[in-house]
């Protein structure tokens, strides 16, 4: 019997060695970063290295980079990652003070004249933002200090059919991961309260994949007054709760909605279910009956597309 494996093929690629050069090469350069790596812990008598996040060594305590701790200005942020790097280049709201990037990363960034920059920009080697970031952070060859985006007010949601609105979820992977969510499903906005909720950060927008730039973000100072907002403006509010008196596909009606989740743990306030016009539950037929909060969203945020397109259907 023929063998099935094809040594010019990219484990679950699913494609051949040549199809994308741009690819190849990023795989070849890892591969040489790699082979250069354990060629000197070998000199230095070290073990093999046990891969761990961003392929460091999971026996040693993680490094804090340069950055960590340092007193950054208010006004700015820190933003890395080949995704969120690329979608803030292309937000006209998003001011850039500079750049920090690999010679690999301006290739996959498309960027052939990093002088032309309307900002500072310093072509450096990925070790040095190994240096900056430490080693919890996936900076994939890219790094930049920016404005933070002002967030939007109530009044500025505009005429969407679907919003999602976030009760005190205050970590910033969770946080990060909504937003993603949200684009995915085209959510016209996320809505979260002023305080207890996460600054816009380098961990958040990575987690968000580049979507922190594709969504409004409106903050309020009363979450509730928020909610009768929006219900006025004909949405209906729907809070996700492990104790809703329906299932969530059965509990839509209309043609806009609004998912309300609260912090993995303590859930929706007492307040926010009073004010809410349904509690809805995800029924899960499994062993274990919770999700992370973003996961929910993400499920929310399809069950609550499916009926509108049966709306708009209808």
């Amino acid at each position: 019997m023929p063998s099935s494996f094809d040594p010019d093929k990219r484990a679950g690629s699913g494609r051949k060695a040549g199809d994308d050069p741009k690819a190849d090469r990023d795989s070849d350069y890892a591969q040489k970063r790699r082979a250069f790596r354990d060629a000197k812990r070998q000199k230095e008598g070290l073990p093999p290295l046990t891969p761990g996040r961003g392929g460091r060594d999971s026996t040693r305590p993680a490094r804090k980079g340069s950055l960590y701790g340092a007193k950054a200005p208010a006004d700015s942020v820190h933003l890395y990652g080949l995704h969120t790097v690329r979608a803030a280049l292309s937000n006209e709201r998003r001011r850039i003070e500079r750049m920090w990037v690999s010679q690999n990363a301006l290739r996959r960034l498309e960027i052939d004249d990093p002088a032309a920059l309307p900002f500072a920009c310093d072509v450096v080697h990925p070790g040095e933002l190994d240096k900056m970031l430490g080693d919890d952070a996936v900076h994939q060859g890219v790094l930049i200090e920016a404005r933070p985006l002002e967030p939007r007010p109530l009044s500025a949601l505009g005429d969407t059919p679907l919003i999602v609105i976030l009760d005190q979820v205050t970590d910033p992977h969770n946080v990060g991961a909504v937003l993603r969510s949200a684009v995915a499903f085209d959510a016209g906005a996320v809505i979260t309260t002023q305080r207890h909720s996460p600054q816009e950060s380098g961990v958040l927008a990575k987690s968000a994949s580049g979507a922190l730039e594709l969504i409004d973000i409106i903050v309020t100072r009363n979450l509730a007054e928020a909610i009768t907002t929006v219900a006025a403006q004909g949405y209906q509010t729907i809070g996700l709760d492990s104790e809703g008196d329906a299932p969530l596909e059965a509990s839509f009606s209309g043609g806009k909605i609004a998912l309300i989740v609260g912090a993995e743990g303590k859930g929706l306030r007492q307040k926010t279910r009073a004010t809410v016009s349904d509690l809805a539950r995800l029924d899960m037929p499994g062993a274990i009956k919770s999700l992370n909060v973003s996961n929910a969203t993400a499920i929310a945020l399809y069950a609550a597309r499916a009926h509108l397109r049966t709306q708009s259907a209808g």
